[in-house]
């Protein structure tokens, strides 16, 4: 196996509602500022893939256009997927260990605010007995989160602390779309939404991009003074038929977790893509995550939620700790799907 690493990177603010800007507009920049912090020559970069999805945008083969932002001229060798850009990511790493191509750019992007996302998002339902109900991702996941009461381990008090601890953390990123001070007694007091569900146990709605520069062994150290190793990466779905799961554990989570060496050795901090509170405890769980590892210094998904992009920002903002020297060894975790489906784990350490 080669050894790849993160070695640039960069992101566009979280916001509610992009008025100005299409998809490409914000990924540009974006892009750019990812290929001009490592210092390499865009044509140099010797495979690109993205994550995005044409059901945000509306149009069919919307990721084409993004590529008229990244750069198409000369000829790229390029790839998509239709998923979060951590498994652009994933892709990326696998086609590095080929070893006829040293640099990889990644990115993933959406403007959530075109449309209604609850219902989009019903669209990775299965489409036979599932879909056809219409149940928006958010009752869904109150689904889950009820059942995960009705367990008697958590109370909703413990969702409002994720919530609090995740807005209080967000204050000191500058990307972040919701920060701020809260108490969870206050919390407690607003409306539900979904029941058991109220708005500070739900994402919000998100406008946003990501993008990464990935490069192997020699060229890494070349290009970044302390690069972000991925030491290991895996990623594991669950069925599609809710009803055949456990929808208080997620055995996807916990086996990316061991197949990714996550408990190789020690974990200090970790960016979980948990959409809603109640998912962040379902991981740390599955994942043996204990108290002492710091959980999403940089608010998560909860702070800034910018779907197909989440995931990737997750894995971003662990590898930013690891390039300062903040931390050695982290995890990062993306998911798609409903109630966790689909779970994908990086393990992120310096030298």
């Amino acid at each position: 196996m080669r050894d790849i690493a993160l070695v640039s990177f960069a992101q566009a603010p979280s916001v509610r509602r992009e008025q100005i800007h299409n998809e490409v507009e914000i990924l540009m920049p974006v892009v750019a500022e990812a290929v001009r912090r490592c210092g390499i020559d865009r044509r140099d970069i010797g495979f690109t893939c993205s994550g995005s999805s044409d059901y945000l945008a509306g149009l069919p083969f919307s990721f084409v256009t993004a590529l008229d932002g990244v750069g198409a001229w000369p000829p790229i060798e390029e790839s998509h997927v239709e998923m979060d850009g951590a498994w652009a990511l994933y892709e990326a790493f696998v086609r590095l260990q080929h070893g006829d191509v040293d640099s990889a750019l990644v990115f993933g992007f959406g403007k959530s605010s075109v449309g209604p996302l609850r219902e989009v998002l019903s669209l990775q339902l299965d489409p036979y007995y599932v879909a056809p109900l219409w149940p928006d991702s958010i009752s869904l996941a109150a689904l889950q989160a009820r059942a995960l009461l009705d367990s008697g381990e958590y109370g909703e008090a413990d969702f409002a602390a994720v919530a609090v601890r995740s807005r209080r953390d967000a204050k000191s990123n500058p990307n972040a779309q919701l920060s701020g001070d809260f108490a969870v007694a206050e919390l407690l007091e607003s409306d539900y939404i979904a029941s058991p569900l109220r708005r500070h146990d739900c994402a919000p709605i998100s406008d946003g991009a990501c993008a990464a520069i990935l490069a192997s062994g020699d060229l890494a150290r070349q290009l970044c003074e302390r690069p972000a190793w991925i030491r290991g990466i895996d990623h594991r779905i669950d069925t599609i038929n809710i009803g055949d799961r456990n929808l208080c554990d997620s055995a996807s989570a916990k086996l990316a977790s061991e197949k990714s060496g996550a408990a190789a050795d020690k974990i200090e901090m970790a960016e979980l893509c948990a959409p809603f509170t109640h998912q962040e405890l379902i991981l740390r769980r599955a994942m043996g995550l204990g108290d002492e590892v710091r959980i999403n210094p940089s608010g998560g998904a909860l702070a800034a939620n910018p779907v197909m992009a989440s995931g990737l920002i997750r894995i971003v903002e662990l590898a930013a700790r690891i390039q300062s020297g903040e931390i050695d060894r982290g995890l990062a975790h993306a998911t798609q799907g409903p109630c966790l489906q689909q779970n994908l784990v990086c393990v992120l350490e310096g030298e």
